[in-house]
């Protein structure tokens, strides 16, 4: 740790070092956003203030995110913050943090929410809500129910719907899937379910495999094991023309299409990479 009193500059360049040592990636952009969470500022105080000396309780702060975020330990899990759909959302180990590839689910359901007057819409694994939350933003008029087996996931949704004054249009509920739902009652089935096998660990990011929820991104020996689940009881859940939305990968992309055989208008969507990463079909 650096002698005090620090000055801001030599602060961030100590902790870019440092990360930089780690590997962490971008180590500068980490190394400013945490001094940002620390300081309780924006990036142009940064760049306006690099003569401030840091105060001692502000200097433990900070070395204190730049251990954790060293050791592996993901920026949004310190700072307890993630953007998702232009809302600033609560997050922690008990949840999946919110990534842009599944603002494509978004986008593939709101065309076709905005077709109906009032879409009945489940959000399976809600996690942090951030699925369940945009979509009752973007559709005022829809009433939605979100479920997750997780009692501490939930706590972080309702929090995140009440700090973004939804918490009367979304419903929780502490449930597998869709247990304890209404047969037939949903226009919209929508999930960022599980779906990487125990056989791709070694190509997912080791902050993943370490911190995030192992049940919310394995599901099991071949990544199918949620999803194959998940589409007989959407099935049962939509009505007659009712569409099932989830967010899947490019590993299982032929298998969701062979499940989903039976149901209409089968859609594979390409997320900015151009790899598979929603699939959309319509309830006969």
């Amino acid at each position: 740790m650096v002698k005090l009193p620090v000055p801001l500059r030599d602060a961030l360049a100590f902790a870019v070092s440092r990360l930089t040592a780690a590997q962490v990636p971008s180590p500068r952009l980490n190394a400013e956003l945490l001094l940002m969470f620390t300081l309780r500022c924006d990036r142009a105080y940064l760049h306006a203030h690099s003569e401030r000396e840091l105060t001692t309780e502000e200097t433990c702060l900070y070395h204190q995110a730049i251990t954790q975020r060293a050791s592996g330990m993901p920026a949004q899990y310190i700072t307890q913050h993630q953007e998702f759909w232009g809302m600033d959302l609560l997050v922690g180990p008990a949840v999946l943090i919110p990534r842009p590839e599944t603002e494509h689910l978004i986008e593939t359901v709101l065309p076709l929410a905005r077709l109906r007057s009032t879409p009945r819409i489940a959000d399976v694994g809600t996690g942090s809500g951030c699925i369940a939350l945009a979509l009752a933003s973007e559709l005022p008029a829809a009433e939605i129910q979100a479920t997750d087996i997780s009692a501490e996931a939930l706590e972080i949704a309702r929090a995140n719907a009440a700090r973004h004054q939804l918490e009367t249009r979304i419903q929780f509920h502490q449930a597998d899937l869709l247990e304890g739902l209404d047969p037939a009652e949903f226009d919209f089935v929508v999930s960022n379910p599980p779906y990487v096998g125990e056989a791709e660990q070694d190509q997912v990011q080791l902050e993943v495999r370490k911190f995030e929820p192992r049940h919310a991104v394995f599901a099991g020996l071949t990544g199918l094991e949620v999803i194959e689940r998940l589409i007989p009881a959407a099935r049962a859940a939509l009505k007659p023309g009712g569409w099932l939305v989830i967010e899947i990968s490019g590993t299982i992309v032929a298998q969701v299409r062979r499940l989903l055989r039976e149901w209409n208008d089968v859609r594979i969507i390409a997320d900015l990479q151009d790899l598979p990463r929603v699939a959309a079909a319509q309830k006969p």
